[in-house]
């Protein structure tokens, strides 16, 4: 891009009569958009050009298109037509255009432009009926698509591309592999349409196989069995062919590439790669477009930097309603509410309009700090004021809002009044109520409900078992342990996660298969030692086995985000933030236990579970001890 700029600076400073400034244009376009960089190449079309020609029009459209910037190719195209001498659209102009319309899922626009194409005569173009039958194929449409590509007197391998493509795209994935095998020729892109086929049917098996059997591979094959990985939650496999796509593939990835690598990162809490990834962005001059800029702060936000998150968020030139929902989201999962809800008023004040997952991360803020009032406010602005339907995931989040309150009534009463059946999530989080503040005898009443509907709800058996164990029922808890293993339920067990030295390690309950077990357990006992002499008491009681004491401070002690901090402590250097991410809801215990740590290491101890942030610092907890 250096270059670049030197070179348009010359043609500015000193322009060359006998070359018309449109072909000048539309080179320094075409090398902004293989760079990424988007917003330099529209400063060169609106700043460059007095009156722009077609030439010029379609290398901007074409740079936004080549990007997945569909919003900006539509905004354009459509700018193009109403300006005053506007050159007519092309093939060329109407291919970029009916992309942007398949990307975003426009059928309405989609159509118009399709009208568009018969009035200017370029319907049988093979370039254009190409985008065509990929455009009805993604918008649904597949009859007006088999009728499309039917008719084409010409068809070329990106013809059978498409179809295979939206064989794959409608789940008929058998169909996809007849005509994928009798093609005579295929094209990288058939191979990665396959790939992506199987993969977004689950059959991760056949896709590694194609993949395997591929006589080449691009950035795009890569890109496709990466996205299954990621699409389909293994993360850390995603993670692992990334790497390999670079070391052994000798490929550089592209934003599509990000995007999907960004996603298990966020998962996985994998920070080292997500920041390796940022310099990588920052260091070739990426543009932070809508998906790239929303993947990258997305991850920040989900591996507990909300700094960071807020830095991508502020940069990005553009922002959509995506963009606004993660950082509200963001900053309401690591105990930001108060600024949650000033970045919901700046939304509103820049006439994005919310969607439901906007509500979800308001309600969420609410429930982590208890603002009943201002949660229910929230919850009834959704069809009020912006004609949005509560989903069951809000009911849930509005339930566990008045559980955590002790209006376990109101929360009763509002699960009954659904207008949709409420599922285990929402009876779920009333047991939590029930569970804070010990109403045993509702709390029976809930568990009936669950395994009403999941018989096999492992969560249900462990509160009743904790619940008669706590009241002194000993026979009971283990006749409702026995019960448990009678019907084969299977309690989820707890799984820790933390990255160190840009690999992510894992651990279970006593995990023993660590390597370094021996330290990471003698690094256990001297923490027990010290938190002790800190004031630590082990919540024993939450062990509901018939043992005695003693062993049940051992189990305790060896919980799984226990013995990941504790690697953690061992495999870093002194003032390192730790950084966990755990399958399940962080226990009683293990909350108190790490506060304590925090202060003892003098470290800050950042633990993700199921639900939120717990950000340790100094013997306190960011959620103030509610969650």
């Amino acid at each position: 891009m250096r270059h670049l700029y030197e070179i348009q600076a010359q043609v500015t400073t000193n322009p060359i009569p006998s070359i018309d400034p449109n072909l000048i244009a539309v080179k320094l376009i075409g090398v902004c958009a293989s760079r990424a960089s988007l917003r330099h190449g529209t400063l060169i079309f609106t700043h460059f050009l007095s009156g722009p020609n077609i030439f010029a029009c379609n290398a901007l459209l074409k740079a936004f298109a080549q990007n997945n910037d569909w919003l900006s190719t539509l905004r354009y195209f459509n700018a193009q037509l109403v300006l005053p001498n506007a050159p007519d659209p092309d093939e060329y102009t109407f291919t970029s255009a009916l992309k942007a319309c398949a990307g975003l899922v426009r059928e309405e626009e989609g159509r118009k432009i399709h009208g568009l194409v018969t009035k200017y005569g370029c319907e049988w173009n093979l370039f254009v009926r190409n985008s065509l039958v990929d455009l009805y194929f993604k918008v649904g449409c597949f009859g007006i698509a088999h009728k499309l590509f039917d008719e084409m007197p010409v068809r070329d391998v990106v013809s059978w591309n498409t179809l295979v493509s939206g064989f794959c795209l409608s789940g008929q994935v058998e169909k996809a592999r007849i005509v994928f095998d009798g093609m005579v020729e295929r094209s990288l892109v058939s191979w990665s349409t396959m790939i992506s086929g199987y993969a977004k049917v689950g059959d991760l098996k056949e896709a590694w196989r194609l993949f395997e059997a591929m006589p080449e591979r691009s950035v795009v094959s890569w890109n496709a069995m990466i996205a299954g990985y990621a699409q389909n939650e293994k993360y850390a496999e995603a993670v692992e062919l990334f790497r390999e796509m670079q070391q052994v593939g000798g490929l550089a990835p592209n934003h599509v590439t990000l995007v999907s690598v960004l996603s298990a990162c966020a998962h996985l809490g994998a920070l080292d790669l997500g920041k390796w990834i940022d310099r990588f962005i920052r260091r070739k001059g990426m543009e932070l477009g809508l998906f790239l800029g929303n993947a990258l702060a997305d991850m920040y936000a989900k591996c507990g930097c909300i700094t960071e998150a807020r830095r991508v968020f502020d940069k990005m030139q553009e922002r959509d309603v995506i963009s606004w929902s993660i950082i509200i989201t963001g900053l309401a999962m690591n105990g930001h509410a108060d600024e949650a809800f000033e970045r919901f008023d700046n939304m509103i004040e820049h006439g994005v309009i919310p969607n439901d997952i906007t509500f979800m991360g308001l309600l969420t803020a609410c429930t982590h700090v208890g603002l009943v009032e201002k949660g229910l406010n929230y919850f009834d602005m959704m069809d009020q004021t912006y004609g949005i339907i509560p989903k069951i995931e809000h009911y849930g989040c509005v339930v566990d809002l008045l559980s955590r309150a002790g209006r376990l009534d109101e929360a009763e009463k509002l699960i009954n009044s659904m207008p949709v059946k409420p599922n285990v999530i929402v009876w779920g989080a009333l047991l939590g109520g029930c569970r804070i503040y010990k109403d045993a005898e509702r709390g029976e009443r809930v568990v009936h409900r669950i395994l009403e509907l999941e018989s096999d709800h492992s969560g249900s058996y462990v509160y009743l078992a904790n619940i008669y164990a706590s009241m002194g029922r000993l026979d009971d808890a283990a006749k409702c342990r026995l019960k448990m293993r009678d019907n084969g339920v299977m309690k989820m067990p707890g799984c820790s996660w933390i990255e160190v030295d840009n690999v992510v390690y894992e651990f279970f309950m006593g995990d023993l298969s660590h390597p370094e077990s021996d330290k990471i357990y003698s690094m256990v006992r001297e923490l027990r030692w010290k938190m002790k002499l800190a004031g630590y008491k082990p919540k024993t009681d939450l062990v509901v086995h018939n043992i005695d004491e003693e062993e049940k401070e051992d189990a305790l002690s060896v919980h799984s985000e226990k013995l990941a901090i504790a690697f953690g402590l061992i495999s870093t250097s002194e003032g390192t933030t730790i950084r966990i991410v755990k399958n399940l809801r962080v226990c009683s215990d293990c909350h108190d236990a790490t506060k304590i740590i925090s202060k003892i290491v003098n470290r800050e101890i950042v633990v993700r579970d199921r639900s939120r942030f717990h950000h340790f610092r100094d013997g306190r907890c960011s959620c103030n001890d509610y969650w």
